[in-house]
């Protein structure tokens, strides 16, 4: 089983917009029950909120289920217990090291680096492109999924 968290900001608009859109595709694949997606902030400011309505509008749009879905915050065993880190921004990985520490298992990535991309997910909360979010993070869970199928043969 491979278990991925996604991690943004405050955890309500990216990660958990990430989160459904994985557990969506690896669904669609045929192959959910080889994955374990949840998503985290890196940040206190919005825990125990739900997703942004924005992204549940996202969602609904496009027809992605999803649950009732609350913040948290990234926690040591995090590191642990998951395969890998997706975060959304070079400040989310800085923070993520800052409450994690040094990546030394190579578990801590951006998202879009699985859509061959060196750039950050731009943030909806400051943005309100929900649009572009969406779409960046479709590029980046197609990206990944598929990285991990050629990894698993």
């Amino acid at each position: 089983m491979v278990k991925i968290l996604f991690i943004c900001h405050g955890n309500i608009c990216r990660s958990p917009m990430a989160e459904f859109v994985m557990k969506d595709m690896v669904k669609k694949a045929g192959c959910k029950d080889d994955f374990f997606i949840e998503s985290a902030a890196t940040s206190t400011e919005e825990i125990g909120n739900p997703m942004h309505y924005g992204t549940r509008t996202k969602l609904r749009q496009m027809n992605i289920p999803f649950t009732d879905h609350r913040a948290r915050q990234i926690t040591i065993d995090d590191y642990n217990d998951y395969d890998l880190l997706i975060c959304m921004d070079r400040y989310n990985l800085r923070n993520m090291q800052r409450i994690l520490g040094e990546d030394t298992d190579n578990k801590m990535h951006f998202l879009l680096e699985y859509a061959g991309l060196n750039r950050d997910i731009a943030d909806p909360w400051y943005t309100d492109n929900f649009d572009e979010t969406y779409d960046d993070v479709v590029k980046g869970c197609t990206g990944l999924l598929n990285f991990i199928q050629k990894k698993r043969g």
